[in-house]
């Protein structure tokens, strides 16, 4: 009986195949929770971080397969808060609040941006539904495995096994529409008041029928993903631009108690000692070429610098395509250049972002026990001409420069971002046209 079980199991749920150990040696290892490595040494087994530490003080496997990687940076995988590859659709144009769309019941796996965000260095993400809403649903957290057939492949898990993500909020300009959207930002907030309070009374009516289905209330989607914010499991990851926009989500936060991530705050600058009091960490983008929304006019490149020197947690995004996700790690270079530590902004692309997202155990860093995500550069990460040669996922690279079809989507324009095939009416080279 038991073997039967266990056969029916193996049949229904992925099974971790076992790696042989591998060594990367001597490369300069930035571990991210510790001081860079001169002549480091990481090895890797069964998708997970063995050791890591100078090769003085490393003892190598003798089954260990050794990889060759002096003179090249090694750092952890980078992790961007928020992103919206994939193709995605999320909430419609029925209302401002839709906090029972799941953005994963819309995201094509096989869509290319996954392979541009390998070729950029991306191993977790947070994919996020548009900001046009005042609610617009449950984001996911993805792990970047190569191969995946289904959406199910990529996920991050909740205890309770349901795909891991938080839930996208927004203020500001983005969900000031025509009725029935608000047309005003104290409509807006009063419209959440609303979501909220409704939520805390569905909450009450579920604990007072204490399992019992006949007690329990009608079920409701909207509800049920408020009541995971109320209780702490689903972080709010919000769009807000404006410093009165960033105080309004602060007093809605401390309202309701919900935790939260402020995402762009263009003007965090403004108000980074009530940010850092309210202790909310921040997520934001430093693009290279400014400009469009009028309300992120007052962006400027010091926001990550005066955010840490205030003692905010600060960790990067992309927002891509806002920034094309192979751009990544030219934020850290911006935001060091405008008075961020070398340090802060490397955590801001990697461990800092982890955290945000409640994933902090997994990755983030290269701590033996956590999964072996990290990415191989040709030389200084915050150098505009390091170039990602390798990004390996659980073990496994997912990523090589060297491969001519990797390569396409790291360099490649247009053709490599979307899935579209090229119309070749005049071409007669016949395998040009399969490719």
């Amino acid at each position: 009986m038991k073997t039967t079980l266990l056969v029916t199991l193996s049949l229904i749920a992925p099974v971790a195949l076992a790696q042989p150990p591998r060594a990367f040696v001597g490369a300069r290892v930035l571990p991210i929770d510790a001081a860079p490595i001169e002549n480091g040494v990481l090895v890797t087994r069964d998708g997970k971080i063995a050791a890591v530490g100078p090769a003085a003080e490393i003892a190598i496997p003798a089954d260990a397969e050794r990889i060759d990687v002096a003179g090249k940076v090694l750092m952890p995988g980078l992790v961007c808060t928020h992103i919206h590859i994939g193709g995605i659709g999320g909430a419609d144009r029925s209302g401002p609040i839709q906090p029972d769309i799941r953005i994963y019941d819309s995201i094509n796996v096989q869509d290319a941006g996954f392979r541009r965000a390998r070729a950029g260095g991306l191993t977790t993400i947070n994919i996020m539904p548009g900001s046009g809403h005042l609610l617009s649903g449950q984001t996911v957290y993805l792990k970047l495995r190569s191969g995946a057939r289904v959406i199910d492949d990529l996920f991050y898990r909740f205890d309770d096994g349901a795909p891991m993500g938080g839930m996208k909020m927004a203020n500001g300009t983005n969900s000031m529409r025509e009725p029935p959207f608000p047309g005003t930002r104290a409509k807006s907030a009063a419209l959440v008041r609303e979501q909220y309070i409704k939520a805390q009374e569905y909450r009450e009516k579920l604990q007072q029928a204490a399992g019992d289905p006949d007690k329990a209330p009608e079920r409701d989607l909207r509800m049920e993903g408020l009541v995971e914010v109320l209780e702490g499991k689903r972080v709010v990851h919000h769009h807000t631009h404006r410093h009165d926009d960033i105080i309004t989500v602060l007093r809605l936060a401390k309202e309701f108690g919900f935790r939260v991530v402020l995402h762009h705050v263009s003007e965090g600058w403004k108000v980074a000692d009530e940010i850092a009091a309210a202790g909310v960490p921040c997520s934001i983008i430093l693009v290279d070429s400014p400009g469009g929304k009028l309300e992120a006019v007052n962006l400027i490149y010091r926001t990550g610098a005066v955010l840490e020197q205030a003692g905010v947690k600060v960790a990067f995004h992309t927002d891509d395509w806002i920034t094309d996700c192979r751009y990544f790690l030219r934020m850290a270079a911006l935001g060091v250049r405008a008075g961020m530590s070398r340090e802060g902004a490397l955590r801001a692309l990697t461990l800092s972002g982890a955290e945000l997202l409640d994933l902090q155990d997994r990755v983030g860093s290269l701590t033996p026990g956590k999964d072996a995500d990290f990415l191989i550069l040709d030389g200084d990460p915050l150098s505009a001409y390091t170039k990602v040669l390798a990004t390996w996922v659980e073990g496994e690279r997912v990523f090589d420069r060297s491969d001519p079809d990797d390569y396409l989507y790291a360099v490649g324009g247009y053709g490599a971002g979307h899935d579209s095939e090229p119309y070749l009416c005049c071409h007669d080279d016949e395998e040009a046209q399969t490719r």
